[in-house]
């Protein structure tokens, strides 16, 4: 291998080692944010140099991928009954706020697993960012509150179930209303009516990690996620109950390990200093050779 190209090797170490330290203070420095999915760095080598009988010699290291790693995050119990955490793989459903209601398409919605949410002053269901929170119709949950029906007008969420399912306190603080449509007033939480409200949606990616960071713990959908294309629907976008879940009082955390973590900081950290060693012992062979040369 040339002096040449011993630098370049050393050099490319050292940056993509000094990339995969980013990612990982990303990672440690989210260890308390609520739903975020930690991410891992995948190296491959370069294209080596034929040196002639049949051999090669590495040219460096290359950055292969980013990978966010979307394994289930452990729970936290919360007094709120709007505090969500989904039991399996599929991800809550926001408003971007460029589209219009309702979203068109399951893959136009952000995608979030964060489900510290809020009624604000609107009567509309959204996270601390103001993005609103989808129903099964691809529309924002918003309830209704005309101040003349105090048996339908919203007073407040009591209880959302498993498969999302809305059960809302009237304004009256006796009767229960299940949510039905966006906007529109509740309909009486009896057995025959829940089967036909709208619930809070979920959406599935065949292949998360193929979902783009928006910020604020939210993705968007790529061609490669697997989000489906089609509208919003009630049977497509319902929870079961069974496989996937929603958790009431409940928010999921972090699924960053710190002390796997810390160990991947020693590991490249450690490369980091080796690779700037062969770039030193480099320069040093290249001394030494300009020294004989006069």
């Amino acid at each position: 291998m040339s002096v040449t190209s011993a630098l370049f090797t050393g050099v490319s170490g050292l940056i993509q080692n000094g990339e995969a330290m980013n990612v990982i203070g990303n990672n440690i420095s989210n260890v308390n944010t609520i739903g975020f999915k930690g991410a891992r760095t995948l190296f491959s080598d370069m294209l080596s140099q034929n040196i002639g009988n049949g051999s090669q010699i590495g040219k460096g290291v290359q950055m292969q991928a980013v990978q966010n790693v979307f394994s289930q995050g452990s729970t936290q119990s919360s007094e709120n009954v709007t505090d969500l955490a989904i039991q399996g793989t599929s991800f809550f459903a926001l408003k971007p706020p460029t589209a219009t209601s309702p979203v068109a398409t399951q893959n136009a919605a952000y995608l979030s697993r964060a489900g510290a949410f809020q009624v604000d002053n609107n009567l509309t269901l959204v996270n601390p960012d103001g993005y609103q929170v989808l129903d099964t119709s691809g529309n924002p949950i918003k309830f209704l509150n005309t101040g003349t029906a105090p048996t339908t007008d919203f007073g407040k969420i009591i209880s959302m179930d498993n498969s999302g399912l809305i059960t809302y306190l009237a304004t009256d603080g006796i009767t229960q209303n299940y949510y039905n449509t966006s906007g529109a007033v509740g309909v009486a939480a009896t057995p025959a009516n829940a089967a036909t409200v709208q619930r809070l949606a979920v959406v599935t990616a065949s292949n998360p990690t193929a979902l783009t960071k928006q910020g604020g713990a939210l993705y968007q959908a790529t061609a490669g996620a697997g989000v489906s294309g089609a509208a919003f629907s009630l049977a497509a976008n319902t929870p079961n109950g069974v496989s996937e879940k929603i958790l009431s009082n409940t928010l999921e955390q972090s699924n960053v390990d710190m002390a796997s973590e810390f160990v991947k900081m020693i590991v490249t950290q450690r490369a980091y200093s080796a690779n700037s060693k062969t770039i030193t012992t480099t320069d040093q062979m290249t001394q030494e050779v300009l020294q004989l040369i006069r």
